[in-house]
């Protein structure tokens, strides 16, 4: 009889294989749908998907499962999603374009973080918020090197610069600066490293 600690690292060996297998293969077939899907890219399913001819995801990108890519309106020959090289995208994550949605190279973004370049219109009293359709629209940019912890919500025409970090369960509606970490609903500005930054 094998020891209990060989059969479980075995037992999680193989799931780890049979999960990157599956979101490996899940990439490989669907890849082309993309208006760019870059080598080494993964996403994990379940995912939602909606508008991926106006997606362009880049290389060694990783996108965790229950995530949701969605691309609204016109025009179809336009990318709405750009998502950079290396960029990491764990599950639950959101990303819903209206006009354009700008991710660099190598963003860590964690956990449940919903990304929007519009918002629902809610003004008219006389119908659900559901039948408004959308307004507030403005392209989102987060630069490369960002990281977004977990549960952060980024509203419409917002930049988040190279290098910048947005805390756990912030609401970002303002820009926040290279090199720099914001905190808090509204999101401030509440340290800066661009003195240390490379040039």
């Amino acid at each position: 009889m094998f020891p209990n600690d060989f059969v479980g690292k075995v037992a999680i060996s193989l799931y780890r294989a049979l999960e990157r297998g599956r979101g490996k293969s899940f990439a490989f077939l669907c890849g082309g749908s993309f208006a760019e899907f870059g080598r080494k890219s993964v996403i994990q399913p379940p995912v939602r998907l909606s508008g991926e001819a106006r997606i362009s995801v880049g290389e060694g990108v990783f996108i965790g499962a229950g995530s949701w890519l969605q691309v609204l309106g016109d025009p179809p020959e336009r990318v709405a999603i750009r998502i950079g090289d290396r960029t990491s995208i764990a599950g639950n994550c959101v990303l819903s374009a209206a006009v354009s949605i700008e991710l660099g190279r190598a963003v860590l973004v964690a956990r449940n973080v919903y990304i929007a370049d519009h918002m629902h219109a809610f003004e008219d009293v006389e119908q659900p918020v559901l039948a408004q359709g959308i307004a507030r629209r403005g392209p989102v940019r987060i630069g490369d090197g960002a990281w977004l912890g977990q549960n952060v919500v980024v509203g419409p025409g917002v930049t988040i610069g190279r290098g910048a970090v947005v805390g756990a369960n912030s609401v970002v509606f303002d820009d926040v600066p290279d090199h720099s970490v914001a905190v808090g609903a509204p999101a401030r500005v509440v340290r800066s490293f661009a003195d240390a930054a490379p040039a």
